[in-house]
């Protein structure tokens, strides 16, 4: 064979061998992963769904929906210690995060995920709970409250998405993939390289003003967003916000659950003013409060933010 066509097979060959070593290096990173994070709660199958929780705690119950690229370790990091000597806390892994799994074809769409979640918390045999999501999580919340009033006591939002955002986030434009296939490729190749590359940058945007605490990664559950399967839930939440936000927030004066919110006043991922303060006027009742600080609250204001949550059970009367 001569020197020309083994340059010729060795430079096709190259972009293959690129690959295997990326999905190589992704299914690593996977492992040592979730050695180094593991599951902190118990699984129930629901509508084909494998779901991750923790239920911690006695007293009023409150379920805790997490936000884009997040799980339940976002509220256990700060935020769960401090509810639990009064309240009983669920904390939620939304399919396609953390530990859970989307059911195969399961759709992401807000409501088709407000429908599972009230099925969770119908299955889980909850009175009327107080309802309680940050960022998307609130989004979620919200189409729970109008799509199953009877499952759930009061709505409590934590820098929640409510109306539709002309433009994406920077943390986030990378997950805009709406082809099922191209959203697979990526996650399994240069998803993981890049998230790794810029890690530190985008957790600089996700909690400005604040600093990320230094034990996030494991504590807060940071590290599982390094996962192909985590780039691939992400990517589907967040094209499936389109698909119901601004329908349902056509539907936003029929709400007749309670609801309150609360938001950083330097919040860097979502305006406090168009998804909070204009919520007022959309929704009767409605209560808006704000704190200094950004977006990740529960990690970064615990204090102020499990005071927020004692209140409206008080408020609410929940059971």
């Amino acid at each position: 064979m001569s020197t020309i066509i083994i340059a010729v097979i060795a430079l096709l060959a190259l972009p293959l061998l690129i690959v295997a070593g990326l999905v190589l290096f992704a299914a690593f990173i996977t492992r040592a992963v979730e050695k180094a994070v593991p599951p902190l709660g118990q699984f129930i199958d629901l509508d084909g769904a494998h779901i991750h929780y923790l239920d911690r705690g006695r007293g009023p119950t409150i379920v805790l929906i997490h936000g884009l690229t997040g799980q339940l370790r976002n509220f256990t990091h700060s935020l769960v210690d401090l509810l639990t000597d009064e309240l009983r806390v669920i904390a939620i892994d939304r399919p396609g995060s953390g530990y859970s799994k989307r059911a195969a074809g399961g759709s992401a769409a807000l409501i088709a995920q407000g429908d599972l979640i009230a099925k969770f918390i119908h299955a889980l045999r909850l009175e009327r709970p107080l309802v309680v999501g940050h960022s998307l999580g609130g989004a979620i919340a919200l189409a729970i409250a109008l799509d199953h009033p009877e499952c759930v006591g009061a709505l409590a939002l934590i820098a929640p998405l409510t109306v539709p955002q002309e433009d994406v986030p920077t943390p986030f434009r990378a997950l805009v993939i709406e082809s099922s296939w191209r959203r697979k490729i990526v996650a399994w190749t240069i998803a993981i390289p890049a998230a790794i590359r810029r890690g530190q940058e985008t957790l600089a945007i996700v909690f400005g003003p604040e600093k990320p605490p230094r034990d996030f990664a494991t504590k807060g559950g940071g590290l599982l967003g390094l996962r192909p399967k985590n780039f691939v839930g992400a990517s589907e939440d967040l094209v499936g916000v389109a698909v119901d936000l601004p329908k349902m927030t056509e539907r936003y004066s029929s709400l007749t659950v309670p609801i309150a919110i609360l938001f950083g006043t330097d919040d860097g991922i979502l305006n406090h003013e168009s998804n909070g303060a204009a919520m007022e006027k959309k929704v009767p009742g409605l209560t808006v409060e704000l704190v200094p600080g950004g977006h990740m609250l529960p990690v970064t204001a615990p204090k102020e933010t499990a005071e927020f949550l004692k209140a409206a059970v008080r408020k609410f009367a929940i059971a």
